[in-house]
């Protein structure tokens, strides 16, 4: 979650971090590669965090959460600014490609001033499902991938790189995942020439938003890779500086790399499924095996599937989010105030759900907190601060390691 403060051409803009705590809390290393720098930053639970809002005046609010927290937090925030015209403007959508939970995911994050689609195929998309149901639309509001950039891909790097990017939840199986590692073990050893890089997203021990059981470092412990085949972590976009062929199950990387023009492959192997995500790809032109790879097959994207999709190759990218600026000036620019938070989401058209949500994050069904929530008025002690940093490690532990043993020894 991101507020910024300030505005206007005498004033330097404030950004203000707050990291809401969980597994998929960032680390050091993880926020670094974003390459965006908050003025402050603070870990909180979503209590804090609201307790925060009543303190500290904002313009722009920007809730980066799954589905879940942000619904909690907009019905947090609506309760706390229930009655006040001068509110922030609340600002979230998906970072990279929606390609399940659809309907579910942005019905979640209904009730904020502006819901970011990633290109003008996911507007239309976001658009329908609000009012198929009924819900305003009018916060969908098209831009573009977020993360895109790099210099245009211009010819063949010595060595010929070959990246393959790895997802921690897809495909979900070992005997999958072992597959996808040897075959590409197997293609470094019959290209010795070639430079074959295993792009992973997170370190041991860091978590991203989807868990993690069967990491690619484990895997290829079992493994004799060769000399050309290596492991490399960082930013996707430094990467791609030195590839001359993506390869990806569904990767938002493949987008990247289609942004700057690297040939780009979304493999077959395992079923075009949806459950793998590499159905979002149908029409791209990019879906390929890894048979056809190993024989010398360079990839050609269809031009329409991409411009549909948000990667912005034709130069239109630095005025992809001009639609999106102009919705924030005219909100907080308008007269009267803003009108309150309505999420679609309410006891009265989700009694069954709803609360379940809210209550994951210590909130009644309007938003207040639940008796004998923790305590959000002081700040944790010292003492407490490392009990909670001890119980989230070992919280971490528990999901990452222990659990996915337990599910194994199960199954036996």
């Amino acid at each position: 979650m991101e507020a910024g403060s300030g505005s206007g051409a005498q004033v330097a803009p404030v950004l203000d971090g707050f990291l809401l705590r969980g597994r998929a809390t960032p680390t050091p290393r993880q926020l670094a590669e974003v390459g965006v720098h908050a003025d402050s930053l603070s870990e909180v639970t979503a209590l804090e965090f609201l307790r925060a809002m009543t303190r500290t005046s904002y313009d722009i609010l920007v809730l980066a959460l799954v589905g879940g927290g942000v619904q909690a937090i907009l019905h947090g925030l609506k309760r706390i600014w229930e009655g006040q015209g001068e509110r922030p403007v609340v600002v979230t959508g998906y970072v990279g490609v929606v390609y399940e939970k659809l309907a579910d995911g942005l019905l979640l994050r209904h009730g904020a001033d502006l819901v970011l689609a990633n290109s003008r195929q996911d507007a239309e998309r976001f658009r329908a499902v609000y009012e198929g149901v009924g819900a305003d639309a009018a916060s969908v509001t098209e831009v573009a991938l977020p993360f895109l950039g790099g210099a245009p891909y211009t010819g063949e790097h010595d060595p010929y790189t070959v990246v393959f990017a790895a997802q921690p939840s897809v495909p979900e199986s070992r005997r999958d995942r072992a597959y996808l590692l040897d075959r590409l073990v197997r293609h470094a050893r019959l290209h010795p020439e070639r430079e074959v890089l295993l792009k992973l997203r997170s370190k041991p021990g860091e978590h991203t938003t989807h868990i993690e059981e069967l990491p690619y470092q484990k895997l290829v412990q079992k493994l004799d890779p060769p000399a050309n085949f290596r492991l490399v972590y960082g930013n996707m976009g430094e990467v791609l500086d030195r590839t001359d062929l993506m390869v990806t199950v569904s990767s938002t990387a493949a987008l990247e790399s289609l942004h700057r023009r690297v040939p780009t492959v979304v493999l077959t192997d395992l079923g075009v499924r949806e459950a793998l995500g590499n159905h979002h790809f149908v029409g791209s032109g990019c879906l390929a095996s890894w048979d056809q790879l190993d024989a010398g097959h360079r990839p050609a994207p269809d031009e329409g599937w991409v411009a549909r999709q948000g990667v912005a190759v034709d130069g239109s990218y630095a005025t992809a989010f001009d639609a999106a600026r102009q919705r924030i000036g005219e909100l907080l620019g308008g007269p009267g105030g803003r009108p309150p938070l309505t999420p679609y989401y309410t006891p009265a058209t989700a009694p069954g759900y709803l609360p379940g949500i809210l209550a994951r994050h210590h909130l009644g069904p309007d938003g207040s907190p639940l008796p004998g929530a923790p305590a959000t008025d002081r700040e944790p002690g010292p003492v407490r601060q490392i009990v909670r940093r001890a119980a989230r490690g070992a919280y971490r532990h528990g999901v990452q390691r222990v659990a996915p043993v337990i599910r194994r020894m199960g199954e036996l």
